[in-house]
């Protein structure tokens, strides 16, 4: 998607969004790409979105979605390495350590809510944020440490809903308690374990596909996905779909 215009954009991501939407500033939003890497090739999880929703409808998506802020106050056994934190907030204001925990926060909740998968530790956890009582149940306290930024995409203008989207890393083996049920929210459906380079042959969003793409790149020069390694940012800037790299 590098430097393609706003109406190639708009064309290639006209069945991804509803496209029209008023002018507005874009939301915090957090996403997480689990990876299975105990066979031959490394698997990632992805699921379908209902196809009545009007951001992403049918597509299958990574679990994610928009960052709580209060996400920032749950206590976690391990933080975010210190290599992380300020790229995932992108500024450098006093907030930024906040802002960074509510994102990679959310997206562990999202993907508790979203797939019924809860990263951490087995040790006794306590909250009262409704979000997280699924891990206060499963005695399971949040694990922030092998998180990893791979990816940041700001939704292009235009559009009914707009995101400034994290894409953060984890590793299957991360995963403390698998519901079989999956999540309360069932917002995914038909989960499923690929191949990254069969899961870029579904049905999935351009942006999905890219950040797929770059993240095979990524895992071939660095496998453990070490922390703090440069990652893609893509933006509209000046009427052009770019990439930057922070």
């Amino acid at each position: 998607m590098d430097g393609m215009s706003r109406a190639e954009v708009d064309k290639a991501e006209s069945k991804d969004f509803a496209l029209g939407g008023k002018p507005m500033r874009p939301r915090d939003a957090a996403t997480l790409i689990l990876l299975d890497r105990s066979g031959d090739e490394v698997q990632v999880l992805l699921g379908r979105r209902h196809r009545r929703h009007a951001f992403m409808p049918g597509r299958f998506v990574f679990p994610g979605g928009r960052t709580d802020p209060h996400d920032s106050r749950v206590k976690t056994v391990s933080p975010l390495p210190p290599e992380e934190e300020l790229r995932i907030a992108g500024h450098h204001a006093r907030a930024s350590r906040a802002r960074a925990r509510a994102i990679a926060l959310s997206a562990i909740r999202e993907t508790y809510e979203e797939a019924g998968l809860l990263i951490g530790e087995r040790v006794p956890f306590t909250s009262t944020r409704p979000g997280w009582q699924g891990f206060v149940e499963h005695g399971v306290s949040p694990s922030l440490e092998r998180l990893r930024f791979v990816a940041r995409a700001i939704t292009p203008p235009g559009r009914v809903r707009r995101f400034d989207t994290r894409f953060l890393a984890a590793w299957r083996d991360d995963v403390a308690v698998a519901l079989p049920e999956g999540g309360p929210t069932n917002e995914l459906e038909e989960l499923c374990w690929l191949p990254i380079e069969e899961a870029k042959a579904l049905e999935i969003p351009a942006i999905t596909r890219t950040v797929l793409e770059e993240l095979q790149k990524r895992l071939a020069d660095d496998p453990g996905l070490r922390p703090g390694a440069p990652a893609p940012f893509y933006r509209m800037l000046r009427n052009r779909f770019m990439r930057d790299t922070i």
